[in-house]
């Protein structure tokens, strides 16, 4: 069960869309889509998640709600189809194949991504997608697992164009905001960007904590006073308390965070960008990982300096 901070829908037709992955952010977001009036057919591996999905939201829904065995299964009849899950391997396994989504998706339905993958991925799902009369949108997020429960996500897609403009009004229903930044893997890129400040400003808030903390500084009362300054951040007013209490057990995992830099140290290999912070912070949080901080919040590089 998850709980959905409530909102006002955009007004817009209602669509047949469906929803594979139904993780802690798939879960949300495709409740969100059935609460504005969509016939959403999800599909997860597990079918329990799937049946307590529909029983948590069919009281709510005024579309039809349903699940399906296979990807190809929940895609059938969609005018979109919506996925999040783990990796480009994931990716694949629920788009390709014999019982991939792909297989029996309705011409000129669009695939929407909002799985953290590669661009490289992302492009080629686009070629494969194209080649069979559909449109693929790679649409990652960011905002964590608050943001996908109040529908305030921010989505950086890459595709074309009026696939973008079809499937726009449609995201609105978890998103706040919705972008288009390029071609095929653009979206994929800009995650990047995100995860790579977002590196570099969590590690920088620890060493700032941590340091004053040893002074023997209030530390609330510091972020109280700075954080009206230059030095606020989303991650200094979400988590700058929490990480001086030392609780970690919410957010974006460790885990997670050190899949995402990888994709990011793999794309610099290719484009000849210098990260050299970020691949620092990149083996800081491997410590975090060996110190059993696996699904610990990415705020738990301060754990390294206490």
């Amino acid at each position: 069960m998850t709980s959905l901070t409530p909102k006002i829908y955009d007004a817009i037709p209602p669509q047949k869309v469906a929803f594979l992955g139904l993780g802690v952010m798939g879960y949300p977001m495709a409740g969100h889509l059935a609460l504005a009036g969509h016939s959403v057919t999800v599909y997860n591996r597990t079918d329990t998640k799937s049946n307590a999905w529909i029983d948590e939201f069919k009281p709510q829904a005024k579309g039809t709600l349903a699940h399906s065995a296979t990807p190809r299964g929940a895609a059938s009849n969609a005018d979109i189809v919506f996925c999040c899950v783990g990796n480009d391997d994931d990716l694949r396994s629920v788009v390709l194949g014999e019982n991939g989504a792909f297989a029996d998706m309705p011409k000129g339905a669009v695939f929407v991504d909002h799985t953290t993958a590669s661009a490289n991925v992302a492009r080629e799902l686009s070629k494969a997608a194209n080649a069979q009369g559909l449109q693929f949108i790679d649409a990652p997020v960011s905002g964590g697992q608050a943001g996908a429960q109040n529908g305030v996500l921010t989505v950086m897609c890459g595709g074309d164009s009026a696939a973008f403009d079809r499937v726009k009004p449609v995201i609105s229903a978890f998103a706040r905001a919705c972008t288009l930044l390029g071609e095929s893997g653009a979206g994929q890129l800009a995650k990047m960007v995100n995860q790579i400040a977002i590196a570099g400003l969590v590690q920088g808030l620890s060493e700032a904590i941590a340091f004053g903390m040893r002074a023997g500084l209030d530390m609330n009362e510091v972020l109280g006073v700075i954080g009206k300054g230059a030095a606020q951040s989303w991650q200094m007013d979400n988590r700058g308390k929490t990480m001086i209490e030392g609780q970690f057990d919410f957010g974006f995992a460790v885990d997670w965070m050190r899949k995402d830099l990888g994709l990011v140290l793999d794309e610099a290999k290719r484009n000849g960008a210098r990260l050299p912070v970020t691949a620092l912070v990149d083996q800081f949080y491997a410590d975090v990982q060996q110190a059993g901080g696996n699904r610990w919040d990415t705020s738990s590089l301060i754990t390294r300096l206490k």
